[in-house]
């Protein structure tokens, strides 16, 4: 690891940015190789390459949005 501070970006309608040193674990526990200095993390739930992010929060319209109040 190169020292760099971690940060995630919360990006509107998509994915978590996560730049930095960052170990990201599989939910075996086990860390997950990746070789990239920024990752795409998935929050829409339906990457086909989970955790990573495959931009189908495009095709899902995905909305980080409050849903509209009904009162």
């Amino acid at each position: 690891m190169s020292g760099r501070t971690p940060v995630i970006t919360a990006c509107a309608n998509g994915p978590l940015l996560v730049r930095g040193d960052v170990e990201i674990l599989g939910d075996d526990g086990e860390p997950l190789d990746n070789p990239r200095r920024t990752v795409a993390l998935c929050r829409c739930g339906a990457s086909a390459i989970k955790p990573w992010c495959d931009g189908t929060h495009k095709l899902t319209r995905f909305s980080t949005e409050p849903p509209p109040s009904t009162s």
